[in-house]
C-alpha cells in the first residue's frame, strides 16, 4: 500500500489499495499504540537495528564506534545514528510504502534475528506527533554513496531528493520531527530525555541526549544493565540488585532471584514483593527485548501461580506483538515461562534448606501462593508443607506443629463449619484444622505423605457429638417435654435438638450444620413442591435422606438449665427458638431470611413475656 495516489487504470485493470494516511494514524493511535510516547521508541528501534545492521557490514569496528544522538530544544526533535542507512532505492522501497521492512531485505534475512522491529510501520508512529517526517541518510553498504533526503508529510505525500555525499559526511541517518503545538506533551526537551532514558537505558549501543543548551550530550544508558556488571562481593551484588528492582518497582524486595536463560538470550531479575498480594492478582512485570523496553505490563510471562514477583528481564529471542507493547503467545514463550518458573521453584528450595528465617518471612506474605503451587507440584509439597500456616483449634500454626500433638487432624469443608466447632472442638481436645480456605482442605489431606503417623480424616458431626459428654439419665429424662417442644419448634428449619454437656460452660448451644445439608434439604424441598412434574421426577431421583441439622443443648450453661425447666409450653417454644438463633449467629455463617425473623420474634416474645411478668 503506497503513500502516493496510483492514476486510473482500465477498465477490469489490476488496481492499487488507496491509503488515507490521517485515517491510518488515527487507528494506530487508539488501536495499536498506547500513547503517542511510542514515536521515540520507535526511531529509537530503527536507529538499534540500523546500528545492528553496519555490525553486520563491518563486524571488525570498535565496540563504541557507532552510537545514537538525541537532540530536542522545544523546536525539532531529532535522531540520529550511526547506522547501515538507505540507498535511494531503499528509500523508495521501504519509507515510502507501507507494510515493508528495510528488515525483510534479502540481503540481511540472515541476521533477522538480530532486530527488534518484526513489522514496517513504525516511523508512521511519528505522525501522531508531528505532521512532516524528514529523513537524511547516507547508506555504508555502498562506498561514496549519495545522501538521500526523504520528507514525508501527514496528508499521504513524499518527495524524495539525491543530495552529495557532503550533505551527510558520514554514513548512517538522521531523522527529524517539526512537532505540531499539541504534541507538546511529548517533544519537550526534559520529556525526550525521559523517554529515551525510560525505552533505552539497558540499550548495548551508546546513546546520549542533547537539549541545545551548549553542554555536553548526557548519557542516556551510561552503564550496563545491573546483571551483567562486575562487583566485588556476593554481598555487593544482591546489595546492587536490590536497590534497582527499589528503583524500577518502587519496593524493597525481600529478595532477588538471578534469571538467566542462555537459550533464548534471557537474563535479569525476579524481586520477591515484601507484603501479601491478594489471591490472584498478577502483576506485570518489565520486558527488554535486545535492550528496548518492550513492556511493563507484561503478565504473560510467568505462570498465574508466581503473583508474589515482579520480573524485570532482558531477552533476545521473545517476540513482540504487532504494536511492540506485549510478548507474542508462541512456543518460545511457553518454555521461558516454563523455566522461568524452574528457577523459582529452586529459589523457594534453596531458601528452605540454608535461609529459614528468609523462609519464614516469605510464607507470612505468600502462603497463599506456596499453597497453589504445593497442590500441583510435590518437590514443594514434601518441602514446604510442614512449614506453611494453617488455622486450626490450637490458633495459627504449622502442620509439623499440630501434628506434634495431634495424630488424628480432622478438617473442615468450609470457613463456618470451623467456625462452628473450633471452641467445642478445643476443650474436647479434638484436632481441627480450618480446611475451607483455597487449598487448605487439599493439602491437610496430604499430610501423612509427610508424616505416616500421622492420620486425616474429613470432620462429620457425628464425631464432634461422639465426643461431648451425655447427661444423667434422670436429667434427659426430666427436660423431655421441653426437648419435645423444642423439637417442634424447630421443625421448620429440620432441626433435631439433644442435650449434652461440653467445655466451655459459657456455651449455651452449638448448631451442627452444614452447608452439604442445607443444599440437600433444599433440593429435597423443591422436589416435594414439584411433584408430579418433569423437574419433580429429576429431582426425585436425585433425592437422598437429608441429613437434619442438629441444636446441641449444654447442659452446663446455666441458662439452658433454667430453660429446660419451663413448662409453659409458648415460652418453652421462644426460648428454644432464641437458643437456636443464638447458635445460629455464632456460627457466623450467613443467616436466612426465615432465621432472621426467628431472631427478632424471638427477642420480642421473650421481652413481652417479661414485662406480663412484672406486671
Amino acid at each position: 500500500m503506497t503513500l502516493s495516489h496510483t492514476p486510473s487504470s482500465p477498465a477490469g485493470a489490476d488496481r492499487t489499495f488507496q491509503v488515507d494516511l490521517r485515517g491510518l494514524v488515527d487507528l494506530l493511535s487508539h488501536h495499536l499504540y498506547s500513547s503517542p510516547r511510542v514515536y521515540l521508541r520507535e526511531l529509537l528501534q530503527n536507529a538499534v537495528d540500523a546500528l545492528t545492521a553496519r555490525r553486520g557490514v563491518e563486524p571488525g569496528a570498535a565496540p563504541d564506534a557507532f552510537g545514537i544522538r538525541l537532540y530536542a530544544d522545544g523546536s525539532v526533535v531529532r535522531v540520529e545514528d550511526d547506522g547501515v542507512g538507505l540507498t535511494e532505492d531503499d528509500v523508495h522501497r521501504f519509507l515510502a510504502t507501507i507494510g515493508r521492512s528495510s528488515k525483510r531485505a534479502e540481503q540481511i534475512a540472515a541476521q533477522r534475528a538480530e532486530f527488534i522491529g518484526q513489522f514496517g510501520i513504525g516511523l508512521l508512529s511519528c505522525f501522531l506527533v508531528a505532521d512532516e517526517i524528514h529523513v537524511l541518510s547516507r547508506s555504508a553498504r555502498t562506498p561514496g554513496a549519495p545522501a538521500v533526503e526523504w520528507r514525508g508529510r501527514g496528508d499521504g505525500s513524499y518527495t524524495v531528493r539525491t543530495l552529495p555525499a557532503s550533505a551527510r559526511p558520514r554514513p548512517g541517518t538522521t531523522v527529524t520531527l517539526t512537532p505540531r503545538a499539541d504534541a507538546g506533551e511529548w517533544t519537550r526537551p526534559v520529556q525526550v530525555q525521559a523517554l529515551a532514558r525510560h525505552f533505552g537505558s539497558l540499550l548495548r549501543h551508546p546513546v546520549t541526549f542533547d537539549d541545545g543548551s551548549g553542554g555536553p550530550g548526557a548519557a542516556v544508558n551510561p552503564e550496563p544493565a545491573p546483571w551483567a556488571r562486575t562487583y566485588p562481593t556476593p554481598g555487593a551484588r544482591s546489595r546492587a540488585l536490590a536497590a534497582y528492582g527499589e528503583e524500577i518497582f518502587g519496593f524493597t524486595p525481600l529478595d532477588t532471584i538471578d534469571l538467566d536463560l542462555p537459550a533464548v538470550g534471557l537474563k535479569g531479575i525476579a524481586c520477591i514483593l515484601p507484603e501479601t498480594v491478594p489471591a490472584g492478582r498478577r502483576h506485570g512485570h518489565r520486558v527488554h527485548v535486545k535492550g528496548m523496553l518492550l513492556s511493563e505490563q507484561a503478565e504473560e510471562l510467568l505462570p498465574e501461580w508466581a503473583f508474589f514477583v515482579r520480573c524485570v528481564i532482558d531477552a533476545e529471542s521473545l517476540r513482540p506483538t504487532a504494536s511492540r507493547e506485549s510478548l507474542y503467545e508462541d512456543d518460545t514463550l511457553a518454555a521461558v515461562r516454563d523455566a522461568l518458573a524452574g528457577r523459582l521453584r529452586d529459589w523457594i528450595a534453596r531458601t528452605a534448606a540454608s535461609n529459614p528465617d528468609l523462609l519464614g518471612r516469605f510464607l507470612q506474605a505468600h502462603h497463599l501462593a506456596v499453597k497453589s503451587l504445593a497442590v500441583h507440584d510435590d518437590e514443594i509439597l514434601r518441602m514446604l508443607l510442614p512449614w506453611l500456616p494453617f488455622e486450626t483449634t490450637d490458633g495459627h500454626a504449622t502442620l509439623d506443629e499440630f501434628a506434634r500433638t495431634h495424630r488424628t487432624v480432622l478438617v473442615t469443608s468450609s470457613v463456618e463449619e470451623f467456625r462452628q466447632v473450633a471452641a467445642i472442638a478445643a476443650a474436647a481436645g479434638l484436632g481441627v484444622v480450618n480446611g475451607g480456605y483455597t487449598y487448605d482442605r487439599e493439602l491437610v489431606h496430604r499430610l501423612p505423605e509427610i508424616r505416616s503417623e500421622v492420620t486425616v480424616d474429613d470432620l462429620d458431626p457425628a464425631t464432634l457429638t461422639a465426643h461431648l459428654d451425655p447427661v444423667e439419665r434422670e436429667t434427659e429424662l426430666a427436660a423431655a417435654p421441653y426437648l419435645a417442644l423444642a423439637r417442634d419448634a424447630l421443625a421448620v428449619f429440620d432441626c433435631d435438638v439433644a442435650l449434652r454437656t461440653f467445655q466451655p460452660a459459657s456455651a449455651p448451644a452449638l448448631l451442627l450444620d452444614s452447608r452439604e445439608a442445607r443444599h440437600e434439604r433444599t433440593r429435597s424441598q423443591l422436589a416435594r413442591e414439584q411433584q408430579g412434574g418433569v423437574w419433580g421426577d429429576i429431582l426425585g431421583h436425585l433425592r437422598q435422606e437429608a441429613p437434619r441439622a442438629q441444636l446441641i443443648l449444654n447442659q452446663l450453661n446455666p441458662l439452658v438449665r433454667t430453660a429446660v425447666t419451663i413448662d409453659e409450653p409458648e415460652l418453652a417454644r421462644t426460648s428454644a427458638e432464641a437458643l437456636y438463633g443464638q447458635a445460629a449467629m455464632l456460627s457466623r455463617r450467613p443467616l436466612r431470611p426465615a432465621e432472621s425473623s426467628l431472631i427478632n420474634r424471638s427477642f420480642l416474645d421473650l421481652l413481652a413475656h417479661a414485662l406480663r411478668k412484672d406486671n
